[in-house]
């Protein structure tokens, strides 16, 4: 009997444990779904994406779901109301490029102040408003005996509607709201047909902006075969225009269920047709990529200030509620140029055919994946809401106002504050965007992200549009976008930011009289070392750099103590080496290493002469570098050490901490936990060898680099700079007014990147890296040219002075340690650096008769 209790007791019991974890995941269920009114909708194909997404359709009038799609644009106020967790397929203000008159009319502002940037559009006229211009156009044709057609389109138009052409401009009528343009006559012909390209875009965010390119589209033939236009066949329109809306009513229109037969056809099969061709496919999706990100930076201006309007509470960088598809129409000329024809906001999801189908299931399908819609999002957004309402009642989290006839400490405390908070709020911007790239990078299916472009130069080019793009639209209005554009905080990457966050709780520990706390281990022996050899006796408070960059903390002296017999032998050989170079280099010694028939090291634009300086720095202020005659060819490859993974810092303070990511790359690249055969040992040990030599040879490199005065020769350059610190009592309050006042950060960092642009140039020939970005010396340089920025210059000042924080702060007082050619190579960069500040000072001085700001050759963008 008791043996057969005991499984009626266990089976009973088991029911209901099975029920309670059928009644938990029935609960889990209700809660994990995401919802998607799509009531806005006429096309089959976005229900059957939303379906195959898992997403959950909900009644028409719930305006609560976590997606909401809607055919047409939608209204400010509607975008204005919803929740952060949400998402619509369309952003306010895309209408400044959709519409034809206000896509020609924002054009011809570009094109006034970039014409050659955007020359890819037809020549356009906007009746009745620019009648006279068109007129006067098609006299002075008539008067060279030339003859063209023109286009003619509904200012407002869709789908065809209300197009024609004219070779008699003179007949053509004022009235209201036309677009007229030239009609391009010498089409790309396929098979005889003239074709446009269907090109679709995904939108993710304005705020930053973000745009990705299908690598797929639409090819749409005409349905009658193509010859030039004539008074005879101008009223053929099947022939002249590519709408499918207007083909599919012709009775030759091709519905061919193969991708290469048929009046319409897919853009992957276009770019096998090139291939097969002989024709260049990857010039043809950059040509197209460049055409779409330069319509979109006309575009952004407007859309970013109407969502900044819709959205007033949202801070920069979170995630955008707005996306949106658009399809771009794109004509290619004969010489396969693309033109952009219009873009329409939204682009036609019907799928008559299986190729439209195919694409436009793939378009809908991977934008979705993008988007990273999550579950979690509504409750996050609950969340967030109660956090910030808590903040706003009880006052935290935002510095406190300083009260009138505060003191100077009050003061400093106060500016110390803001500066943490908002390198704070970057930085969680810049850690949300590394998480968001990660997700995109690994979502992105047939999508190429354009914009921002892995490609520096390009990025560099489309900054420099963005910013005429905001300059012409936004001339004195929205003047907090303007600063947002120039701050530079918004071109520092994670390690930057944590450096002056670093920096900024050293100045406050400094202020408050605390402890300084001990940031992770201690420093390397070089450190106290340099700080020890390169002093030497002076008449001045500052002759060279090493006086105040080689100061270091209290507490990383007595730290220090227990080795200092250790350390005796080493800084004795050091100081000789130091001290022989100083030697040559006041001596004059090292000019005999210049010579016009020895090769110099510049940028990769130029084989010889000086090292190319940055176009906006001034006329002749350069910096010569040249080849030691005792220096050795390298006779190893600089790929092998490029492949060693350098240790990255893991321990800082808790509110300095680095992102999950990051932690657990630092954990993986330590050099102590890796297990690997001897062989790899062996093959580890060989690249650390070269990258120690390569960095010696670097050291050589730079050691050679000069700063030249305009017009003078080498040495009466340093002749110049040794005259102003032999009278640096004189000096040093102009020296300080000039710098520190005088100059804005946009000009600091301009005299910096004179010396910044040389030294990136001796990375690219010594180390032979495609991109040097990723070098771990090239990082450190860029933290040092940071830190002499820091506080509006007064980084660089304080190695001019023997008070205030010094650069080597940064790098004694982190976890990373530096071998002593690295702190050589920072310590010579650095006395670079004051030497173009005091070149430059003195070149705007004797221009100007007294350093009252930058010469007249400062923004010559020729030099």
């Amino acid at each position: 009997d008791n043996h057969g209790t005991a499984p009626l007791t266990l089976s009973s019991e088991l029911p209901y444990q099975s029920t309670i974890k059928r009644k938990v995941r029935k609960k889990k269920k209700k809660n994990g779904v995401i919802t998607a009114n799509i009531a806005g909708t006429k096309y089959e194909i976005v229900r059957i994406v939303i379906q195959e997404m898992g997403f959950v359709k909900t009644r028409d009038e719930d305006e609560t779901a976590n997606l909401i799609w809607s055919d047409c644009a939608v209204q400010q106020e509607k975008i204005a109301e919803l929740q952060n967790y949400q998402r619509i397929n369309h952003f306010p203000g895309m209408g400044e490029i959709c519409r034809k008159d206000f896509l020609a009319r924002n054009m011809t502002k570009m094109i006034k102040s970039q014409p050659q940037e955007y020359s890819f559009i037809p020549r356009t006229w906007i009746f009745p408003a620019e009648y006279t211009q068109f007129q006067n156009y098609v006299k002075e044709l008539k008067k060279k005996r030339r003859q063209k057609t023109f286009i003619v389109k509904p200012a407002n138009g869709a789908m065809g509607h209300g197009i024609s052409l004219i070779r008699n401009g003179e007949k053509l009528q004022a009235q209201d709201h036309l677009i007229v343009q030239e009609y391009l006559d010498k089409p790309f012909l396929m098979e005889g047909y003239k074709f446009d390209l269907r090109v679709y875009i995904l939108v993710t965010s304005c705020d930053p902006l973000k745009i990705f390119l299908y690598h797929d589209g639409l090819v749409r033939m005409g349905t009658e075969k193509y010859h030039p236009p004539s008074d005879s066949n101008l009223s053929q329109l099947y022939m002249h225009l590519t709408n499918y809306s207007v083909n599919k009513h012709n009775e030759h229109f091709e519905r061919d269920e193969t991708e290469d037969k048929g009046s319409k056809r897919s853009i992957k099969w276009f770019t096998e047709f090139l291939e097969t061709n002989n024709l260049d496919v990857s010039k043809f999706w950059s040509d197209i990529s460049e055409l779409v990100v330069k319509t979109l930076i006309v575009a952004e201006p407007h859309v970013l200030h109407a969502y900044r309007m819709c959205r007033p509470g949202q801070a920069p960088g979170s995630d955008s509620v707005c996306f949106e598809v658009l399809g771009f129409d794109i004509l290619l000329d004969r010489k396969l140029k693309p033109w952009l024809l219009e873009i329409n906001r939204a682009p036609s999801f019907g799928t008559d055919q299986k190729i439209d189908y195919v694409v436009k299931k793939g378009v809908l399908l991977n934008a979705l994946k993008l988007l990273n819609i999550r579950t979690s999002d509504k409750r996050k957004n609950l969340a967030q809401q109660k956090a910030e309402a808590q903040k706003r009642l009880y006052g935290q989290g935002s510095v406190k106002k300083l009260l009138p006839g505060s003191s100077d400490w009050e003061k400093q405390r106060h500016t110390l504050e803001r500066r943490k908070q908002e390198l704070k709020e970057r930085l969680a911007q810049v850690r949300k965007q590394i998480s968001k790239e990660e997700h995109e990078n690994r979502h992105m299916g047939n999508y190429r992200r354009i914009y921002p472009p892995d490609d520096k130069t390009l990025l560099e080019k489309y900054e420099s549009l963005l910013a005429t793009a905001f300059q012409t639209f936004l001339a004195g209005r929205a003047a907090s976008l303007q600063r947002e554009m120039n701050n530079p905080l918004k071109r520092m990457k994670e390690e930057d930011i944590l450096d002056l966050l670093e920096q900024c709780e050293i100045d406050d520990e400094k202020l408050t009289g605390k402890c300084p706390k001990q940031r992770g281990p201690k420093p390397l022996c070089s450190m106290p070392e340099s700080a020890h050899s390169l002093r030497k006796p002076q008449n001045h408070s500052s002759d060279s750099s090493c006086d105040s960059d080689s100061s270091v903390s209290e507490s990383g002296e007595e730290t220090e103590k227990e080795d200092h017999n250790e350390k005796k032998e080493k800084r004795v050989s050091y100081d000789v080496e130091e001290n022989k170079y100083k030697s040559l280099e006041r001596s004059g010694k090292l000019n005999n290493y210049f010579s016009k028939e020895s090769p110099s090291y510049s940028s990769p634009t130029s084989s010889t002469g000086p090292i190319r300086r940055s176009v906006s720095c001034p006329r002749s202020i350069s910096i010569l570098t040249m080849q030691s005659q005792g220096a050795e060819p390298r006779p190893f490859s600089a790929k092998a050490a490029l492949q060693m993974q350098r240790t990255a810092s893991v321990n800082r303070s808790h509110s300095l901490s680095r992102s999950p990511s990051s932690a657990r790359f630092s954990q993986t690249a330590t050099s102590g936990t890796i297990h690997s055969s001897g062989s790899e040992s062996l093959l580890q040990q060989k690249t650390k060898e070269q990258e120690v030599a390569l960095t010696k040879e670097t050291l050589l490199r730079i050691n050679d680099l000069k700063v030249r005065f305009p017009g003078k020769t080498n040495e009466e350059s340093e002749l110049i700079i040794e005259d102003i610190m032999d009278n640096w009592k004189y000096h040093k309050t102009k020296v300080s007014s000039y710098w520190l006042v005088k100059l804005d950060s946009a000009k600091q960092r301009k005299v910096l990147d004179i010396v910044r642009t040389s030294v990136r140039a001796v990375l690219q020939h010594v180390w032979k890296a495609p991109d040097i970005e990723n070098l771990h010396l090239y990082r450190l340089f860029n933290r040092l040219f940071n830190r002499l920025l820091w506080s509006h210059g007064q980084g660089l000042w304080n190695c001019f002075c023997n008070s205030g924080s010094s650069w080597e702060t940064t790098f004694s007082k982190g976890s990373e340690a530096l071998t002593p050619e690295q702190l050589q190579c920072c310590q010579r960069i650095v006395q670079l650096c004051k030497h173009c500040l005091l070149v430059v000072y003195k070149h705007s001085s004797d221009a100007r008769g007294s350093p009252t700001g930058m010469s007249h050759h400062w923004d010559d963008t020729r030099y």
